[in-house]
Formats: structure tokens, sequence, C-alpha cells
């Protein structure tokens, strides 16, 4: 997938790797001198493009055209609002992610202002903390689809339904994907003859009512 990034600070760096770690092709924009020069120092030089990603010219120059993604991540909600309009309406990028700063400007990213995707860093903190008081074992790592499913990490409990059941056994919710389990920092591909064992930390994608049948399971 070939995604374009703007903004080059620790967000978007952080980003750029992740997504270079997961083969994807990465292009990132980023005005400050400072900036393009530390990098210069993480990403092939071609990968890096100085101006304002605002800037049609200059979205042009990183061959936006040609991007699957385009994420405007800076630290000014007006630029990452600005940025999404023009990507969306002006390009017609599929898909259009923009990070939210302040939560007062949270109702600007929608779609009419072309966001797909808004990422409210106030949302995902709050997100964490009321989701740990509230189901203990089960904390929301992100949510997708305006919040309808979301990627989540539960713990099995000891005598929980799950604990040394195999997944094959398991009655997981219709709208659930197991993705990963954690286990002693080991990472398992979970597969149906994986069994389960209390302390394990399961990585799921699910719905809302998903949520609730996983909580009966591994409680």
């Amino acid at each position: 997938m070939k995604v374009l990034i703007i903004g080059g600070g620790q967000v978007g760096t952080y980003v750029g790797k992740k997504l270079r770690d997961s083969n994807n092709e990465v292009k990132i924009i980023e005005k400050r001198s400072k900036g393009v020069t530390l990098l210069k120092n993480i990403f092939p030089t071609n990968d890096i493009i100085e101006g304002d990603g605002t800037d049609p010219k200059i979205l042009e120059r990183a061959e936006i055209n040609d991007s699957d993604v385009v994420a405007f991540v800076t630290g000014a909600d007006e630029t990452n609002v600005v940025g999404a309009t023009i990507a969306k309406f002006e390009f017609g990028i599929p898909k259009v992610v923009a990070r939210v700063n302040s939560p007062k400007n949270e109702w600007l990213f929608n779609d009419e202002m072309g966001v797909d995707i808004k990422v409210s860093q106030a949302d995902i903190l709050s997100s964490i903390i009321i989701d740990q008081i509230n189901l203990d074992d089960m904390v929301t790592l992100a949510h997708l689809n305006q919040g309808n499913n979301a990627i989540v990490e539960v713990m099995i409990r000891e005598n929980a339904k799950a604990d040394k059941c195999f997944i094959k056994d398991l009655e997981i919710p219709l709208d659930t994907v197991m993705i990963a389990i954690t286990r002693n920092k080991e990472t398992i591909i979970p597969k149906g003859d994986t069994q389960l064992l209390s302390g394990d930390r399961l990585l799921l994608y699910t719905g809302e009512q998903g949520e609730k049948d996983l909580l009966k399971l591994l409680r």
C-alpha cells in the first residue's frame, strides 16, 4: 500500500516507521528544514519532500495521485483539515486520515471536510482510561468505522470459560476476529489448535456486541 504522510514530527516519523516495517511504501512531506534533516537520518531521501502539505504543487511532487492513503498528522488542526479537504476533493484520494490535536476542533473533522478517519489523541487516552475503569481486563486500542468496531486487548482470567480451551472449540462472537496472543512476552499467531491459558492477552477486532460477549468468555 502507498501512504503519503503530511507532517514529519514525532507522530509522523513514528507512523512512517511502523508502516515501512509492515512493507508499505511511505512518503513524508515536512515543511521545516530542521525536520527534513532529521527525517533523512531515518527515511530514504527520495521519500522525503520539503514543503507545505496543503500546497497542491507539493502534493503532486509527492505523487499524491498514486497514494492509497493520505494522512495529515501535523500539530496544527487547521493544516490537517484544509489538507484533508484538498486531498479528498481535489485529488480524489480514497482514504484520508487526519489527526485532531485540540478536542474543541474535533467537530470540523468530518466527511464534508474530506476526513474519512479522524484520530483524536484526547479521545484515545480517555477511551483507554474509561475502558480500564469499566471493564478492568479490556483495553480499547482503536475505534474504527465511526466507533462501531474496535481493536481491543483482553486478558484471560483464571477459571474463565476460555481458560485451557482450544480456539476451535471456543464460541467466539461472529463479529470478532482474533489477531494475536501474547504469552510471557511471546507473540503467538492464533490457530484452531492453539490452546488458550489464563494470563494470555488477546488482540482482537470486534464489534460492540462482541466486546460484551468476549468478557463473558474471558473473565
